[in-house]
């Protein structure tokens, strides 16, 4: 008899509401909809539960690599949330700033452009701009 595959979706949210925040969650969680809940528990389980939960890597590291990408892909409201988590996840405002400025080279001046100014907004917001 095969062994039982354990669900990682409680492991999912628990480090979604590590990593996001309770309130984030919260707001997303009454968003959903029977349209959308099988995404909702798609990322919870596959990002959260199986990814984020390696061992291979710390959440700051995890940090790094999230904000490149979504640099890189210019997917905005997605990088604002990011920046918070990485305040979360023990990035210092002026490592953030280091990240986009070396993704400048890789993925494109304009994108690291709107990316400090995104930052920017998020950090003034958390009482970490200078």
């Amino acid at each position: 008899m095969p062994e039982e595959v354990p669900d990682p979706y409680d492991d999912g949210m628990r480090v979604r509401r590590e990593v996001l925040g309770d309130a984030h969650v919260d707001r997303a969680q009454a968003r959903t909809t029977p349209f959308t809940e099988d995404f909702q528990a798609l990322i919870t389980r596959y990002a959260w539960g199986s990814v984020w939960t390696r061992p291979g890597l710390d959440r700051r590291m995890r940090s790094v690599a999230v904000l490149t990408a979504l640099l890189a892909r210019g997917h905005w409201d997605e990088f604002a949330m990011h920046v918070r988590a990485a305040l979360r996840n023990g990035l210092s405002a002026d490592e953030i700033g280091e990240v986009i400025l070396q993704s400048a080279v890789y993925c494109g001046v304009p994108a690291a452009n709107h990316g400090f100014a995104i930052a920017q907004r998020v950090l003034d917001e958390a009482g970490n701009g200078e």
